[in-house]
């Protein structure tokens, strides 16, 4: 993962990384119970970061595409 501020807001691919990370400690267990509120606070927004990386990225593609299927405007002099 690349260095990053703590406050800086990851890349999607470093929130969905350290997201799988979070799961894997939980679903092994080896978070302990005093930390296991701030993990799932960090999870939730993780996903709210990846949520809303994968909205503006399929807007964008549905824009290109828009503009693809638009008839061509033709400058035809007369």
């Amino acid at each position: 993962m690349s260095k990053r501020k703590m406050d800086e807001t990851p890349t999607y691919t470093e929130a969905f990384e350290e997201l799988q990370n979070i799961v894997s400690e939980i679903e092994q267990g080896e978070i302990a119970v005093d930390e296991l509120s701030e993990k799932v606070k960090r999870a939730a927004y993780l996903i709210k970061i990846c949520k809303s990386k994968l909205t503006s990225t399929e807007e964008d593609v549905n824009r290109i595409l828009k503009e693809l299927d638009a008839p061509a405007v033709e400058n035809e002099d007369e």
